[in-house]
């Protein structure tokens, strides 16, 4: 009960509301005015209609900016759901949205509530730039069919498609619409060196969407748009279609869930309001996409670029999302009849322009700079995202870096063969006092335990001392490795002593056998003089 009390609102959210409210008002309206060409775009892009983009920014970001983790996140469509949610729509239909929004959002829910909000943590940078890259790509891709004025084919993936609408083109109808591109394109890459306060998508469309009326250019437009919300539905739900649904809804949610917490995290780093909350970051993010999918909506996630305009523009509390979406709600109400109007063209130009700026250059380079590990997982995990599926890129990726990771690890753990310290003393050649360094785990656990016999092999040593104090992690493959050593130099004759066995790693040698493996009880020791001097004691016994 006490995790379930710290996920819901309260009245510490809106702490210093009474010293921030105007600039607070201020960015959401701001961000609000970024945010209604990008919900548009990102709800055509998807594949479930512009209208449902509109609806999706102004539920999803009303309750993900209550009942979220974050103080200034900003949530709504992103580039990200509908790359994933296009061949959703395409396979199942139209119908099946609102059923997977609902589904996503509940599982996202649940992950809150179970406390996993700190597995993002996990995700290596090299992972999250190569999953941008590749989305940036997709997202630019998506765009060609309309920048074209053509369709899409149906059913295929995205590269394929957007190289059939360039080979197959209609120039007399492409050479228009791209020429709106063109001007979107230019209009936001010139006005923000003029003035940064311009809101330079927002200008563009308004732009291009005169110039094609006033021109009576032909070119295919937004169309009708619902005035007004549309009232909540519970989406049919018969079993089939759940089970139909249940992989598409997990995919979907594990990327709101991703993209959302990277968002948070990002918005926590340049904001002064503090830390977030991952747990209700998911809580809130997962009950935005159930309300989303009730009302018509699409999948809802953390949005970096509208979060980062929210911080840039004096964010300080959550009123700032509540603001953004309040706009964005007045907008259905009042203007969806010039919205109607704006050419598909001009979003597609704001989409493309986008993709450029979610690609940092110097990003690239510091990764390919850094280590070629690093280099093969940043290209793996963007190759992977655009030729195949986003979550599969994320999970790839994770995958290849933990490989490199163990494999680092396991690189730096050694057995080294240590003189004995003090004068030498008859005997001392029997004795082989070998160090144990790094991690002792199933990456080197075979290694290690070859490298123990073949010393202890060679030497001609009758007594093996073990000193495992320098040992950092150890986990039951290392230790049953260890276990069978211990077991094979004993049936040999070999004494082992075993030195400095850390506190965490006790249980685990004991469970597993080692100690069992010993002679004799006194041959576990913590200090390094007493294990000599016990072996020295062994060695005299011994003929040689």
């Amino acid at each position: 009960m006490a995790r379930v009390a710290r996920l819901v609102p309260r009245r510490s959210d809106y702490a210093g509301l009474a010293h921030s409210w105007r600039g607070d008002v201020l960015a959401g309206i701001t961000v609000g005015v970024v945010a209604l060409p990008l919900a548009l775009a990102f709800g055509i892009s998807s594949g479930v209609g512009a209208a449902a983009g509109l609806i999706t920014a102004v539920v999803a970001g009303l309750v993900a900016a209550i009942f979220g983790g974050s103080h200034v996140q900003v949530s709504g469509p992103t580039g990200a759901m509908a790359v994933i949610l296009a061949p959703i729509v395409a396979a199942h239909g139209l119908g099946s949205v609102a059923l997977v929004s609902v589904l996503a959002g509940l599982i996202v829910v649940v992950a809150g509530v179970l406390g996993l909000g700190r597995a993002v943590t996990f995700i290596p940078w090299p992972v999250i730039e190569g999953f941008t890259l590749g989305i940036a790509v997709i997202i630019f891709l998506q765009q060609v069919p309309a920048a074209f004025g053509a369709a899409a084919p149906k059913g295929e993936r995205t590269l394929p498609a957007a190289i059939h609408v360039v080979t197959h083109a209609d120039w007399s109808v492409a050479l228009r619409t791209l020429a709106v591109v063109a001007l979107v394109a230019v209009l936001m890459v010139g006005l923000p060196r003029i003035n940064r306060a311009i809101p330079e998508s927002l200008t563009a469309v308004v732009v291009a969407t005169l110039v094609v009326q006033f021109s009576h250019l032909s070119v295919a437009r937004i169309g009708e748009l619902p005035s007004h919300l549309p009232a909540p539905v519970l989406p049919h739900a018969d079993m089939a279609a759940v089970q139909s649904l249940l992989g598409a809804a997990v995919a979907i949610a594990a990327l709101a869930a991703i993209e959302s917490l990277l968002s948070a995290r990002v918005a926590a780093t340049m904001s002064p309001t503090g830390p977030y909350d991952p747990d209700r970051e998911l809580t809130g993010q997962g009950l935005a996409s159930v309300a989303s999918g009730l009302f018509g909506g699409m999948p809802a996630t953390g949005a970096i670029a509208r979060t980062a305009v929210n911080v840039r523009s004096g964010a300080r509390t959550r009123v700032s999302a509540i603001v953004h979406a309040v706009f964005l709600l007045a907008v259905v109400y009042l203007a969806t009849g010039p919205v109607a109007r704006i050419p598909l063209a001009a979003l597609a130009g704001v989409l493309m322009v986008t993709c450029f700026r979610m690609i940092s250059a110097s990003t690239i380079r510091k990764i390919m700079r850094s280590t070629r590990s690093d280099a093969v997982i940043f290209v793996i995990t963007a190759a992977i995202t655009v030729c195949f599926d986003l979550v599969e890129a994320v999970q790839i990726g994770i995958v290849v870096a933990a490989f490199f990771a163990l494999r680092q690890v396991a690189g730096r753990s050694s057995v080294t063969r240590e003189e004995l310290p003090g004068p030498a003393q008859p005997g001392d050649e029997y004795i082989a006092l070998l160090r144990l360094d790094g991690a002792m785990f199933f990456g080197a656990a075979e290694r290690i335990s070859t490298a123990i016999a073949a010393d202890a092999h060679h030497s001609a040593a009758s007594v093996v001392i073990i000193r495992m104090s320098h040992l950092g992690m150890l986990d039951a493959t290392g230790a049953h490795s260890l276990a069978e050593i211990v077991t094979d130099l004993e049936s040999r004759g070999v004494t082992v002593i075993i030195k400095g066995v850390q506190d965490e790693h006790t249980k685990l040698l004991s469970g597993v056998g080692v100690f069992d493996s010993l002679r004799h009880e006194n041959h576990l020791l913590s200090s390094l003089d007493d294990a000599i001097a016990h072996a020295r004691k062994h060695v005299a016994r011994e003929p040689h």
